[in-house]
């Protein structure tokens, strides 16, 4: 089952029952190399769905003692492409990293590693 870190809004409860129907299984993690900085979205189902305009996003740095904490959640790949629909109007992308585990996961971001 592919992994999805997340940092952000699908840590949410309420959004994950929202976007996939389920309470999604997980365990903490850091993703290396990045920093935290944040995205105003102005899509109103979005910001209504998730309940703020104001969010987290990714950036990457490359140095080692940037660190975002989250989760890594087990999806499927018809959640994955649900998540990618919930976060489509934000403009993320989805890219794949390895997080401080070793375990490689999905993560979303405006700014992807070149």
């Amino acid at each position: 089952m592919p992994l999805l870190f997340s940092y952000g809004t699908l840590q949410q409860t309420s959004v994950q029952l929202g976007t996939l129907g389920r309470l999604l299984q997980g365990s903490p993690d850091e993703l290396v190399g990045f920093r935290l900085s944040e995205v105003r979205v102005e899509d109103r189902a979005f910001v209504a769905a998730s309940g703020k305009a104001v969010h987290r996003n990714v950036i990457f740095t490359g140095e080692s003692d940037s660190r975002v904490t989250g989760t890594a959640f087990e999806v499927s790949d018809l959640e994955l492409a649900l998540c990618d629909e919930y976060e489509r109007p934000a403009r993320y992308r989805r890219v794949m990293i390895k997080l401080a585990s070793g375990n490689e996961a999905w993560v979303y971001t405006r700014s992807p590693p070149e």
